[in-house]
């Protein structure tokens, strides 16, 4: 795909779509939430939780596909 004389891959676009969805899904969930881990009560701003499990998702992802390029 071409736009404005540049060759663009669909993976590119569904990418920046993905990422548009996650960052206005992120702003619009501004409430706090309380997080219970194993020891301690934690409580945060909902964006910070999603953007932290969004980085999460984001990391592992890419070193999935870092060892499965290796072999």
């Amino acid at each position: 795909m071409t736009i404005k004389g540049r060759d663009i891959q669909l993976r590119t676009i569904g990418f920046v779509v993905l990422a548009a969805l996650a960052i206005w899904f992120i702003a619009a969930n501004t409430g706090s939430v309380t997080i219970r881990l194993w020891v301690a009560d934690v409580t945060l701003p909902l964006w910070t939780v999603l953007a932290a499990t969004l980085l999460a998702g984001i990391f592992l992802g890419l070193l999935i596909a870092y060892r499965r390029a290796r072999r």
